[in-house]
């Protein structure tokens, strides 16, 4: 397999991930981040790149790696996140 296809797969794991959530957001009457939905198909391109390469190209890792991999980095960004913090003075 070439870095195209594997690419190809990890972006269309990306996508059905990101579909997912956009019928979610819908369905809730949320507003849409595109931007933020394309950041997350780039970047399960890459994850299904480099997952292919070191799983000898296996088609089936790479579009696995791009659905989950992009819940893995949300997942992360969640954590460091910074949330408001407030001090009760007593």
């Amino acid at each position: 397999m070439s870095y195209l296809t594997v690419g190809l797969l990890g972006a269309l794991g990306g996508m059905t991930r990101g579909l997912i959530g956009l019928l979610k957001a819908l369905s809730l009457r949320r507003r849409i981040l595109w931007l933020y939905w394309l950041i997350t198909v780039i970047i399960a391109s890459i994850i299904g790149i480099f997952v292919g390469m070191v799983f000898s190209f296996d088609p089936r890792l790479s579009l696995l790696a791009g659905y989950a991999g992009t819940d893995i980095l949300e997942g992360i960004y969640k954590s460091f996140r910074v949330q408001k913090v407030y001090v009760i003075r007593k």
